[in-house]
């Protein structure tokens, strides 16, 4: 049996391409199969401090400032550090928790900007000075639904479709032609 694949591969192609699952994927590759929108909660902000001896990681959700303390040299968890913090012109003493995280409770949560952080670290006869940055911003709208498809974009899957049938049915009528010239026209 002949097909024409070339004609049955390109046919092919365009309908896959077309086909609306193609673009239901956005920059992110989400596909929406449902019609119903994901939304991600929103990440907190978090700010980095790094030294040649210590990395620090910290995390505010609210008041709470969560940190994570590591020795840069391996990632592996300083514990029984002192770890203490200047944040907006206030001096704050962190304190450590039983999985080797520190926490720090400020008066009030941070209004948005750029707020630098001054950290001294103490763990053993180490002592360190690190320095880092919590930039806040103003909450985005990602939590905004996304714009339904648009009339013009089920009119391009549409016209896609019907140009994949038109290849589909221009190749199944060139085989059948092509069989009966090879048979004299009995079938």
């Amino acid at each position: 049996m002949n097909f024409p694949s070339p004609l049955i591969a390109v046919g092919l192609s365009i309908a896959v391409l077309t086909a609306p699952g193609a673009r239901a994927a956005g920059d992110d590759h989400g596909h929406d199969h449902a019609g119903t929108v994901a939304v991600a909660g929103q990440a907190l902000p978090r700010f980095a401090a790094v030294s040649e001896t210590f990395e620090l990681v910290g995390v505010l959700d609210g008041r709470q400032l969560v940190l994570y303390l590591d020795r840069f040299a391996d990632n592996a968890p300083v514990r029984n550090a002192q770890i203490e913090l200047e944040i907006g012109g206030a001096k704050l003493h962190a304190k450590e928790h039983s999985d080797a995280r520190y926490e720090v409770m400020l008066a009030e949560a941070p209004q948005p900007g750029v707020m630098p952080i001054t950290i001294v670290v103490t763990a053993g006869s180490e002592v360190d000075l690190l320095a880092g940055e919590l930039d806040l911003h103003e909450a985005d709208h990602r939590d905004e639904p996304a714009p339904a498809h648009s009339w013009r974009e089920y009119a391009g899957w549409a016209v896609g479709g019907i140009a994949a049938l038109a290849l589909l049915g221009a190749a199944s009528r060139r085989v059948m032609a092509s069989r009966r010239a090879r048979t004299g026209g009995a079938a």
